[in-house]
């Protein structure tokens, strides 16, 4: 379904202007709280006075003219119904802390060609859509007395409150993390092992439409590889020798109608890959040794620590799926870059050791809490617990001190790190850009001589510049 017009030989900006000038748009207006027309870039073209003060922009809202939608609306969706030409004629959006009813459809001019897309905020009391929800779950039937027990075994285990940190960078991480929550799409967390992409993960589905539907996680380097198709799909009875005789389901077929994660995603087999990038744009998949497809309504949340940007350039990581999952990136920071957090984490993991132990309560002194600030933690928040917990275990008294983080002095003070070791495909990437800049010096810039004496063709030497944007 999309709003058409009927002359393509105008220029789009023309086309577009047609439709906001048409009095059908006047009345279409009239009906619903708010209404937005962008262009085939997901650029804003128009916005009506009542979506401007929903938003609560100020009265100048014609600077917003020309400028990406999400300046105005940072959790739309426009711009993937511009992008897909594919409508979301129902959907939920919240807006200043209030869910809405919207909906949103491609332009397209006579050829079928994709001009824009044109979105309504209908209700903004979802208490108008009671009468139908209620049909449509006697419909559809509501959760079965199984679903709701692995619902209630599957829940999110922590929420926001879970994150402990107050420093700049968490909070811009919280923000994001929220936004993340309200939009119903894939989202990829990157960052360092430790730094709680986990506990991330298990926050965004609290906070999600999803919150009551199972939350599954599937950590890929903690699998056999030879293991982890069944573990992943499911199997039919006999699959695999000493398989099931009754089968077995799949972990994304428990977390149907929930959250999916996908934890160290980038150590997943190319195989696989391809499997599960069928997941992602078909919502469907089939079980091992089975040829039935089963159908599926998950929403995924995929983490890594590895740079999986750089695998796809060398041919480690599928392209379309690191595409198709990089829909939502967020950077997980790591704890040396959270100025003032360590204190919040080391009194509440404290609190913990001491609510779960029958030990008296135990603190760092000045200089251990010193030297717990200043370490560089290079195995971050995970690092930081478990010295804690060994500290407060084996302390004497009720005062941690520096005898008691032994291990920690001199081991690199935020001054004074040791160098993090790079994925090997990083170094190797690093390595090369260097000798293509080193050949370029000693030839004086000349190309053709650069290629020459790197032994290589200067087809592949500019097809190298590119990739490493040394042209």
């Amino acid at each position: 379904m999309a709003t058409s017009i009927s002359d393509s030989r105008l220029p789009i900006e023309a086309q577009l202007a047609f439709i906001q000038d048409n009095p059908l748009m006047d009345l279409l207006d009239s009906f619903c709280e708010g209404s937005i027309i962008v262009d085939q870039k997901a650029r804003i073209r128009w916005l009506s006075d009542k979506y401007r003060l929903l938003l609560e922009l100020p009265e100048d809202a014609a600077k917003y003219v020309g400028r990406p939608v999400e300046e105005a609306i940072p959790n739309s969706m426009m711009r993937q119904v511009v992008e897909s030409g594919r409508p979301i004629l129902l959907d939920l959006m919240r807006i200043r802390g209030t869910w809405m009813v919207v909906t949103r459809m491609p332009i397209r001019d006579d050829q079928d060609q994709v001009i824009g897309g044109i979105g309504f905020v209908f209700y903004k009391q979802l208490d108008y859509m009671k009468p139908l929800v209620e049909k449509f779950g006697r419909l559809r039937g509501v959760p079965t007395t199984a679903e709701k027990q692995l619902a209630d075994m599957r829940q999110a285990k922590y929420s926001f409150a879970d994150f402990i940190g107050q420093s700049p960078v968490i909070r811009e991480l919280i923000r994001r993390a929220r936004q993340a929550a309200e939009l119903d799409t894939t989202v990829l967390l990157l960052g360092e092992t430790g730094t709680g992409k986990e506990v991330l993960a298990h926050a965004i589905h609290h906070a999600s439409v999803r919150a009551e539907r199972p939350f599954v996680g599937v950590n890929m380097a903690a699998i056999p590889e030879s293991l982890l198709e069944a573990e992943f799909f499911g199997a039919a009875p006999g699959a695999y020798t000493g398989a099931d005789r009754k089968g077995r389901i799949g972990k994304i077929q428990l977390a149907d109608g929930g959250t999916l994660f996908l934890d160290e995603v980038g150590d997943l087999s190319l195989s696989l890959q391809t499997k599960l990038l069928r997941v992602l744009q078909e919502q469907e998949f089939e079980a091992l040794g089975s040829n039935r497809i089963i159908r599926v309504n998950v929403r995924i949340i995929a983490a890594t620590s590895r740079n999986l940007k750089q695998m796809v350039e060398t041919g480690e990581f599928r392209s379309d799926l690191y595409y198709r999952l990089n829909v939502l990136p967020i950077e997980v920071p790591p704890l040396r870059d959270r100025e003032g957090d360590v204190e919040l984490l080391v009194g509440n993991m404290l609190r913990q050791f001491c609510d779960a132990s029958a030990l008296p309560f135990r603190k760092p002194n000045a200089e251990a809490m010193q030297l717990l600030r200043t370490y560089h933690w290079p195995g971050n928040v995970r690092e930081l617990h478990n010295t804690l917990e060994r500290a407060f275990i084996f302390a004497e008294g009720t005062e941690l001190t520096v005898a008691d983080f032994a291990h920690l002095q001199g081991a690199g003070e935020k001054g004074n790190r040791r160098e993090a070791v790079k994925p090997l495909s990083e170094a190797m990437a690093e390595a090369e850009r260097n000798f293509l800049k080193q050949a370029m010096s000693a030839c004086n810039g000349n190309r053709s001589a650069s290629a020459k004496a790197l032994g290589i063709s200067r087809a592949t030497f500019y097809e190298k510049l590119q990739k490493h944007e040394l042209i």
